[in-house]
């Protein structure tokens, strides 16, 4: 599949194939291999049983679902993986090769993969959104009444950056990490996310209880997050 070279090349390389600019290489550890385009390639192909997934999806799903795809096997390959269907699980999750975790997401002109080897790292989430104000009625949906002072706070004093976009865009990577460890739901209200706007990092504090990775309950997630041309993104990387 040559067109998955384009998601490598979009915002360049180093010569460790590490992007050399873009977004969310920037948020994770090295351990971790990420892909990301801007754009969907004309050519970028799926295997036959993921374009089953998506045969009547309208084109606009097909393209990200296609090039998201793309990404997840340039970033598999980085680690010495054969290119193979990444289908969807009974919730929705990514389906990954045996000893591999990962998380993909995608928005209008963004899409990105990122992968690491079990053994290094247990669970990963991550999440690009459009450095934009939620829609109206959303903020009450996704956030707890103790969150949204803070969000107030944030707005007033750095206000190039939405926060509560990026406070969505985290509770996102909240549960793309939480589900691999548990297997379940995790909903917008059991987790309280503060961001710092000065060291580009946010703490998710569990109101439930929490898995347990390497014999430790983990209570709270810490993450990163940053902002680049007109998109915001966060991830989490749990590391045993």
């Amino acid at each position: 599949m040559a067109a998955e070279a384009a998601a490598g090349r979009a915002a360049g390389t180093t010569a460790a194939g590490r992007p050399a600019d873009g977004l969310m290489p920037h948020l994770l550890p090295e351990d971790v291999e990420v892909a990301e385009a801007f754009a969907d390639p004309p050519h970028a192909e799926l295997f036959p049983q993921e374009a089953e997934a998506v045969a009547r999806a309208v084109d606009k799903r097909r393209r990200e679902y296609t090039t998201v795809r793309m990404c997840a096997r340039t970033a598999l390959g980085r680690l010495g993986i054969p290119p193979v269907p990444i289908l969807r699980g009974p919730k929705g999750e990514p389906r990954w090769p045996a000893g591999i975790v990962g998380s993909m997401t995608h928005c209008d002109g963004y899409r990105a993969a990122a992968v690491a080897r079990d053994d290094r790292v247990a669970s990963l989430g991550v999440d690009a959104e459009p450095n934009q104000p939620l829609p109206d009625g959303v903020l009450e949906t996704v956030t707890r009444p103790e969150e949204r002072p803070h969000l107030a706070r944030l707005a007033a004093a750095h206000p190039a950056t939405c926060w509560d976009r990026l406070l969505f865009s985290a509770k996102e990577s909240v549960y793309k990490t939480w589900f691999p460890l548990t297997g379940r739901w995790l909903g917008f209200e059991e987790c309280v996310v503060v961001p710092d706007p000065d060291d580009g990092t946010f703490t998710a504090t569990l109101t439930v209880p929490g898995p347990r990775v390497a014999g430790r309950e983990i209570t709270r997630f810490t993450g990163r997050w940053r902002t680049w041309n007109g998109l915001v993104a966060t991830a989490i990387a749990v590391t045993g």
